[in-house]
């Protein structure tokens, strides 16, 4: 099994997508930005994009290349923080999240929910 890569690299990505998604909410134009598009929609619609690239994302992972699983995880990615910005959940909350669960085993962290 191959390691994940550069953690550090993805984090200056995810970083750049959240000021661009806040830059393109803030904008607003809903006729030229899919973000502002999909915000001025409402939690419900970003929901169901995230459900449609997660099971994208899915299928890719049963029976596609490695430069389409990454794509569809870009994808999954993408419209996962812009449905954190539809709520108003700031990537913080998801890295306080993330951060409580260190050194939990995952069955156990699953257990306490």
């Amino acid at each position: 099994m191959t390691d994940l890569g550069s953690p550090d690299r993805l984090a200056a990505a995810l970083a750049h997508l959240g000021s661009t998604i806040d830059a393109r909410a803030k904008e607003g134009d809903a006729s030229k930005s899919w973000t502002a598009n999909l915000l001025a929609k409402g939690p419900e619609s970003c929901a169901e994009k995230v459900h449609e690239e997660g099971m994208e994302l899915a299928e890719a992972v049963r029976r596609e290349s490695d430069s389409n699983v990454a794509s569809e995880a870009a994808d999954v990615l993408y419209h996962a923080l812009v449905a954190l910005r539809s709520r108003g959940v700031s990537l913080d909350a998801v890295a306080a999240a993330l951060e409580k669960r260190q050194g939990t085993s995952g069955i156990d962290e699953k257990a306490s929910r």
